[in-house]
């Protein structure tokens, strides 16, 4: 029972992480190597925050947050000027800056030996409910003008500028939603692990994150939830096939990549309203004499 508990709880916020990928990769069609330094600051800012100054989690949340942003900010406002290309790169470097930085500031961090002793408060629940709330949030700003201008410059940027589209703009918002969720994701992660060292926040962790949008389909909310979630479950349940686990993950994800490029779901979005009226006209139908 506990290691299905641990399994779902990671998994929510795995699919807490994937959805800020998704947000930069599937919308704005940008793609940062860096995105799991987001989930290291959160981590960290959030633990030492509980641990040196005892804050309670919510203000240990909103403040690593803040630090999330504004490194989002610094790291944003000179990148997505640039081509899609050199972003990854940046974004490469700033993680690996970020990793570095934990490494190097032993009084503080831990260093390489991590940091331990962060209370533990995330609980399956509250996994869950942020998971949630965290969908609904990007849901309505796929949905939003500002959504939707997201889809127009990730499909054609020049024919976006010429519509009036403030393209800066709009890539700067969506890297500081991403930013923030990721970092959030890192606040779970630490107060469910109690212990964080900076090797967990590496650049294949990114990686990994952007093969799960693509693994779902790069269009698709749902199976970019869809992907996070299977995949960071099956590792767990074919544990019992010891080491050739792994080898099936990588064969099953290069399978779907291969000869299903849009990935599993392509543009596909399950609509709870639609599938909601679907129920009510099965209902009416069955109580119809």
């Amino acid at each position: 029972m506990d290691l299905l508990i641990s399994v779902l709880t990671f998994t929510a916020i795995n699919v807490i992480a994937v959805t800020g990928v998704f947000v930069l990769t599937g919308l704005t069609g940008l793609f940062s190597l860096g995105q799991a330094a987001f989930m290291g600051i959160g981590a960290y800012v959030a633990g030492l925050m509980a641990v040196k100054y005892n804050f309670p989690f919510i203000l240990a949340a909103v403040g690593a947050i803040s630090i999330g942003l504004v490194a989002g900010l610094i790291v944003g406002l000179p990148t997505i000027r640039l081509r899609r290309d050199y972003i990854s790169l940046v974004t490469f470097g700033f993680g690996e800056a970020i990793a570095a930085l934990l490494n190097q500031a032993v009084n503080v961090t831990g260093g390489a030996t991590g940091l331990s002793g962060i209370p533990k408060q995330t609980t399956l629940t509250l996994a869950i409910v942020s998971a949630v709330v965290c969908l609904i949030l990007v849901w309505g700003f796929k949905n939003s003008r500002y959504g939707r201008q997201c889809l127009a410059l990730r499909s054609d940027e020049l024919a976006a500028r010429s519509m009036g589209i403030d393209v800066n703009r709009v890539k700067m918002t969506a890297f500081l939603l991403s930013a923030a969720i990721t970092t959030y994701a890192g606040v779970l992660y630490g107060f469910y692990t109690t212990y964080v060292e900076p090797v967990m926040f590496g650049w294949t962790k990114s990686a990994e994150w952007i093969i799960m949008v693509f693994f779902g389909g790069v269009n698709s909310l749902t199976g970019a939830i869809f992907a996070s979630a299977f995949l960071t479950g099956m590792p767990e349940i074919l544990r019992a096939a010891a080491e050739w686990r792994i080898v099936a993950y990588c064969v099953i994800v290069l399978l779907i990549l291969n000869f299903k490029p849009t990935g599993l779901f392509g543009e596909y979005e399950i609509s709870l309203l639609a599938l909601w009226r679907h129920l009510g006209t099965r209902k009416k139908g069955v109580d119809r004499p």
